[in-house]
């Protein structure tokens, strides 16, 4: 992946955000090249009026009252903003933009509910190689359905906002007491987030093939993991204290409408899903994705590189199994894709997978080396999706570990 082009944002990606200027209140924005584009300033000189907006959507704290306008409003306010921004004088010369240096951005989405699940079969093998018998790595409800976990939405912060290294119970020999201490074990996990665009009612299950229609767009997403204490607490309810620490995604959201070129199909699956789960158009997305890590003394390394089209649930799945029971999704809902893995060594999406539990540390240019993440390691995730001269770029997430309190 080219480094170079990870804060350039073409006229074809037009995502969505929010930003502020240093005391400023917080407002939604979109960005061109390295200019953000203020919407409520566009909004103010008459831009949407035929859309019908409120302007006072476009002055707020997150972007789920805009999405909750609905796609054919949203997908309007992206087309007029394609209009306005294909003149290059028009960027760089108006009383709406700012370079991307001068602004803070900030959490786009209130998250009202987080969902993870467990969606790529190379990540889900070599952790049940890892951990039980090689030969049976996937547990018999694997192929079945999409499985997955309730996250903290609480401790989800935008990229820039850093964390200390959390602690909790660790039993590393089970023969003796556990203890009480920070992990040693801290882990990434290299995901992607789906945006929920529109509510469901209780009781009513989503159509596997109406599913996108209930997705707004896509962010970066790192689900940072605590591999010890996880391992101690996750029997028999699952992880805890090992996942609800923090979580980072990227600032900007992409629209599924913006990806709409890089569909795919998806990996056949065997045996046969159940028909609710039973898709038309089985399609994944094409979209590149690298893990950076950033030493405190040492330049940015790539550690990895996946890409979003190795899940074997798709995100339509997911929703249809999500809400197969009658769950109700709300807009600005969070469903992590779970760990993206090739079937390559250098595509794992975990260090817990590239250097094998730790028995295979990864080497890096300064000599020195790393089983798991150690203090003031940043981790940096980049993506983008590219096709014919089109480019749809999802920017960066990037975040510090800090010691622990």
């Amino acid at each position: 992946m080219n480094t170079a082009y990870h804060s350039h944002f073409s006229i074809d990606t037009i995502p969505f955000g929010v930003f502020s200027v240093k005391n400023s209140s917080k407002r939604l924005a979109t960005i061109i090249n390295d200019q953000v584009v203020d919407l409520y300033k566009l909004a103010k000189l008459g831009y949407f009026d035929d859309l019908k907006i409120k302007k006072s959507v476009f002055k707020n704290d997150y972007l789920n009252d805009f999405i909750s306008l609905g796609k054919e409003k949203t997908n309007a306010v992206r087309k007029r903003l394609q209009e306005i921004l294909q003149d290059q004088t028009t960027i760089h010369h108006s009383a709406f933009t700012i370079h991307q240096s001068k602004v803070e951005l900030h959490l786009p989405i209130k998250v009202g509910d987080y969902t993870d699940f467990y969606s790529s079969e190379q990540h889900a093998t070599n952790v049940g190689a890892m951990f039980r018998d090689p030969a049976n790595a996937l547990l018999p409800n694997w192929k079945h359905i999409p499985v997955a976990y309730h996250g903290r939405a609480s401790s989800i912060f935008v990229s820039g906002k850093n964390f200390h290294r959390p602690k909790g119970q660790i039993n590393n020999d089970e023969s003796k007491p556990p203890i009480f201490a920070p992990t040693s074990r801290l882990d990434i996990e290299l995901e992607m987030a789906t945006i929920i665009g529109k509510s469901n009612e209780i009781g009513e299950a989503i159509d596997v093939n109406q599913a996108e229609d209930y997705v707004f767009g896509f962010q970066l997403l790192n689900d940072w993991s605590a591999r010890d204490i996880q391992k101690w607490e996750y029997v028999p309810l699952g992880p805890f204290l090992a996942k609800n620490f923090f979580t980072s995604v990227s600032p900007w959201v992409i629209t599924i409408e913006a990806l709409a070129p890089f569909r795919i199909p998806a990996s056949e699956q065997i045996p046969e899903v159940l028909p609710y789960l039973q898709e038309k158009n089985h399609l994944n997305f094409d979209v590149k994705l690298e893990v950076i890590l950033q030493t405190k003394d040492a330049e940015e390394v790539v550690i990895t590189r996946s890409n979003f089209k190795n899940m074997y649930w798709t995100v339509a799945q997911q929703i249809a199994h999500h809400t197969v029971n009658g769950c109700n999704l709300n807009v600005g809902d969070l469903l992590g894709s779970g760990t993206i893995s090739g079937k390559e060594p250098d595509s794992f999406g975990s260090m817990l997978e590239l250097t094998w539990g730790g028995k295979n540390p990864i080497k890096l240019p300064n000599g020195s080396e790393r089983k798991f993440l150690e203090d003031y390691d940043t981790i940096i995730i980049r993506g983008f999706a590219e096709k014919n001269g089109l480019r749809i770029n999802f920017g960066e997430v990037k975040t510090m570990i800090l010691p622990t309190k």
